[in-house]
């Protein structure tokens, strides 16, 4: 195997932006080679953090050069498709990041180009890559609590940040605060309950305290239900700090996992996980930290190992494409108070 770094390219340097351009820099395996942004501001602040990589007013500079071999890309949402879909004809690897696109035939076509241009395509759902969410995981892999039958994700937080020049507060650039947010929880949900086949049906609530403003959610709630099991997947945005919490009941017993700190991008977060059933209680020892910016970090290694290797990411375009779908539905439900059949949402 080649020892080799691989060379990324970096579209977008807002907030979280500038996180990937500091975790791809700080990758053993990988370098930083170029960063394309439009706005001078954020050009310049580029600049000044990493001056051993070219800064590009246009992405098409960048996905035009031959010495990148993948492309991370933290653009506004709206701009996830276009972009992608021109990094992956380029025949660049390409990590995107959530979600994949505003319209599921749009994650479909970049999941087959990247299929057919055997590339890799991984989306940003980092909490996979969690010691604590991941530990989730391995535990319901391994039979702790039996068969999974139900599956609750919470998360209470303050307001959404504006972003760079208020996107995030913009509908026609986010497309929906659904896609914000709870897609990661969608993602997770889904993943925990994998023994039980794709999910079959949502069913949504949300209301929003912006009387300007009525479509930003600021409270949701959504049911998932797949073949004998469902998740409840609920949000508040009129909050302070940052407490997630998980629990998975199975047919054997629970897990209960959670994390708090005043900000997702914490380095000082309280986080634990239990399981067990009645009196029978394990508590789970982390040897590794977690929090958004370490799960970054490993999620570019992982990215690069997958470059070189040609192995999977830890989420594919498919589980990105399922996740984007989650949310439409949600959405949908939302709009019509009705639940809504995935199969039939898909196809319509």
């Amino acid at each position: 195997m080649s020892t080799k770094l691989v060379r990324f390219g970096l579209i977008g340097y807002g907030l979280f932006g500038s996180h990937h351009a500091n975790a791809i820099r700080n990758c053993a395996e990988s370098e930083l080679a170029a960063i394309a942004v439009r706005s001078d501001t954020s050009q310049k602040l580029a600049r000044e953090a990493h001056p051993s990589a070219d800064v590009l007013g246009d992405y098409r500079q960048l996905i035009d050069r031959n010495d990148i071999d993948v492309v991370s890309v933290v653009a506004p949402n709206k701009l996830h498709y276009e972009i992608a879909k021109a990094v992956l004809a380029s025949g660049k690897h390409l990590l995107l990041e959530k979600p994949m696109a505003l319209r599921v035939e749009h994650c479909d076509e970049l999941v087959a180009l990247a299929e057919a241009n055997k590339l890799v395509l991984a989306v940003g759902h980092e909490l996979r890559l969690s010691s604590l969410w991941g530990g989730v995981k391995e535990l319901i892999d391994k039979g702790v609590i039996g068969d999974p039958l139900h599956v609750l994700i919470e998360l209470s937080r303050f307001p959404y940040r504006q972003g760079s020049e208020g996107w995030r507060y913009d509908i026609d650039r986010v497309g929906s605060w659904i896609l914000e947010e709870p897609i990661h929880f969608f993602d997770l949900a889904r993943w925990y309950l994998s023994s039980r086949g794709e999910p079959t049906s949502v069913y949504a609530r949300a209301n929003s305290r912006h009387p300007d403003n009525p479509k930003l959610l600021d409270n949701f709630s959504a049911i998932v239900n797949f073949e004998g099991a469902y998740a409840v997947i609920s949000q508040t945005l009129a909050a302070f700090g940052h407490h997630q919490t998980g629990k998975i009941t199975g047919t054997q017993g629970t897990i209960w996992a959670w994390w708090s700190a005043a900000d997702a991008r914490s380095d000082k977060p309280t986080f634990g996980l239990r399981y067990g059933l009645g009196d029978d209680v394990t508590e789970q020892r982390f040897d590794k930290p977690t929090g958004e910016l370490l799960e970054l970090a490993d999620e570019v290694a992982a990215i690069a190992r997958c470059v070189r290797e040609g192995t999977q990411p830890p989420c594919t375009g498919v589980d990105g494409r399922w996740s984007t779908l989650l949310c439409l539905a949600a959405g949908r439900a939302v709009e019509t108070e009705m639940p809504v059949s995935i199969e039939g949402f898909a196809l319509a």
